[in-house]
């Protein structure tokens, strides 16, 4: 029963969290993409999952300022959109897993590309 609500909860901050981020004035934070939303038990915290292809290494830093910065913003969002008593504290960090799978993507096609280069030979 607890991990149904606690998936409700995830699902619905996965659905508002990009319209709060839209409503924000930072054209970077507009365009970010929600991927996953993690929360605790209690749901009094919750880890968001971002993608941003768009952005390096050290603007996705100045992305991750600015959204300390609009915390509080995204939190007002969510309560005036939910009904909610309390919003959970969010922990904002850019997904790797997409660039790691790409990574392995490449090694195994290339693990496939020499493969066939010796079955060639022999």
């Amino acid at each position: 029963m607890q991990n149904i609500k606690l998936a409700r909860v995830e699902s619905l901050l996965r659905e508002i969290l990009p319209s709060a981020l839209a409503n924000l004035s930072d054209t970077r934070l507009n365009t970010l993409n929600v991927v996953e939303v993690r929360c605790s038990r209690g749901k009094y915290f919750a880890e968001v999952l971002l993608d941003a292809p768009f952005a390096s290494e050290v603007e996705q830093k100045e992305i991750l300022k600015q959204l300390k910065k609009a915390h509080s913003l995204i939190k007002e969002y969510c309560l005036e959109e939910t009904g909610w008593f309390r919003c959970p504290d969010f922990k904002f960090v850019f997904d790797r897993s997409l660039e790691k799978e790409n990574r392995l993507d490449a090694i195994f096609e290339s693990l496939q590309k020499e493969r066939e280069n010796k079955e060639k030979e022999a």
